[in-house]
């Protein structure tokens, strides 16, 4: 582009100034055969510094300049530029009404040499540039992108057991140091995956290892030792823990379908069909369950996770309660509220955003066979979020905990 510049930048200077001398040529041109049609051919024998003839109509030389040749100047019937004793003159020529012809020639050779000095310039300034905004071009390229490249290293020696590494942030403040601290960040999202992921495996390999632990061991009792067990007691042990294992399974794969944002069955529900239910289910356990708040409210969503999401919250206030558990439901606002409180001790709020994690116990609740597999809030959670609703804990009028679960209301 530069050089095309240079190309047009010359032509543009050529036009200019070879137009300037011949509109001046033009004008003398004009003004001398005024002065001929006045003074007849004496008007040019006392001219100077000019290339000037009168030519007869037969072309004849009948007056010329002192500077003018001899041999008759080139005509030429529109400006044109001609070479006079070695040198470039542009040729002008009018017509007088006496039938002569007046030749005018302008010497232009100044104005080539110009034209010549700039194209010298051009032709060594322009690869000069060129070479300069190329040099500059790579230093500055390299200075910019050397940052990627230290980037792009770290970048290849990242993997998957070596997540807590970073890619450094440039100083500079640009484009580049944004990009490092979005990889950076998404370098932390996916290390506080892993290590959710792998707590996640060591939880529930603890959590299906105890219970057939539990099993093996009844049996290499009854095997080793068959007068201290019976059958019928080894029986209840592998039923009673196979029970248990298949709860665990069944949560884990809930979980692992709502982590995977599997699509559900989107239907009208009664939410307050399942808490009537829940709470009837509940008082047969011998709760005193206050089922007054329970009001209609529909919404759309799966029927068995939202009646899982209600029987695990139902579960979890009868587990912590000393005996009295309520139960409310109301629309307000386009969306479904429901609550459920206990009272219990209730949920310190430095815990009310831990017990949502998977296999987690307070430590009033450590004992599993009390406390649970510690995976029904985390499906609590879960199944409200595929509803596109949130879970949140409160204070419990009752003096345990509340849990609210707002789920958007069906239109």
């Amino acid at each position: 582009m530069l050089l095309v510049g240079a190309f047009a930048f010359l032509e543009i200077l050529r036009g200019t100034v070879l137009g300037a001398s011949t509109r001046a040529g033009e004008l003398r041109a004009e003004e001398l055969a005024t002065q001929v049609a006045d003074r007849g051919p004496a008007a040019i024998d006392g001219l100077e510094d000019e290339l000037v003839q009168l030519r007869s109509p037969g072309g004849d030389v009948v007056a010329a300049s002192d500077e003018a040749p001899d041999a008759p100047l080139p005509v030429a019937d529109e400006p044109e530029l001609r070479t006079v004793d070695g040198e470039p003159v542009l040729m002008f020529a009018e017509e007088l009404e006496s039938g002569d012809t007046l030749v005018l020639g302008v010497p232009v050779e100044d104005d080539l040499e110009t034209l010549g000095t700039v194209a010298l310039l051009l032709a060594v300034s322009v690869p000069l540039v060129v070479l300069l905004v190329a040099g500059i071009t790579w230093v500055v390229m390299g200075r910019a992108l050397r940052p990627v490249a230290r980037i792009t290293a770290e970048v290849e020696d990242i993997t998957a057991d070596r997540l807590d590494r970073r890619v450094p942030v440039p100083d500079s403040g640009d484009e580049i140091a944004a990009l490092a601290e979005t990889m950076n960040a998404m370098l932390g999202r996916l290390d506080a995956a892993a290590s959710a992921q792998r707590r996640f495996v060591s939880d529930a390999s603890h959590e299906l290892r105890s219970p057939l632990a539990t099993i093996r061991q009844h049996a290499e009792l009854a095997q080793a030792h068959p007068e201290v067990t019976s059958l019928e007691e080894l029986s209840d042990v592998a039923l009673g823990e196979g029970l248990r294992l298949q709860g665990l399974v069944d949560s884990l794969l809930l979980l692992a379908r709502l982590d995977e944002g599997a699509p559900n069955a989107d239907e009208s529900v009664d939410l307050d069909d399942l808490a009537f239910a829940e709470a009837s289910r509940l008082r047969a356990g011998g709760i005193a369950v206050d089922e007054s708040g329970i009001g209609p409210a529909r919404v759309h969503g799966s029927p068995q996770l939202l009646g899982q999401l209600l029987r695990n919250l139902a579960d979890n206030a009868a587990r912590h309660s000393r005996g009295r558990v309520a139960i409310g439901l109301a629309e307000r606002d386009g969306r479904a509220i429901l609550v459920v409180d206990d009272d219990g001790d209730g949920i310190p709020e430095a815990e009310r955003e831990r017990v949502f994690d998977r296999f987690v116990r307070l430590d009033d609740a450590r004992d599993r066979d009390a406390g649970g597999s510690g995976l029904g809030l985390a499906i609590v959670q879960g199944v409200a979020r595929a509803a596109h609703g949130v879970v949140r804990i409160e204070d419990s009028p009752l003096g345990g905990a509340r849990f609210v679960v707002s789920l958007p209301a069906a239109s």
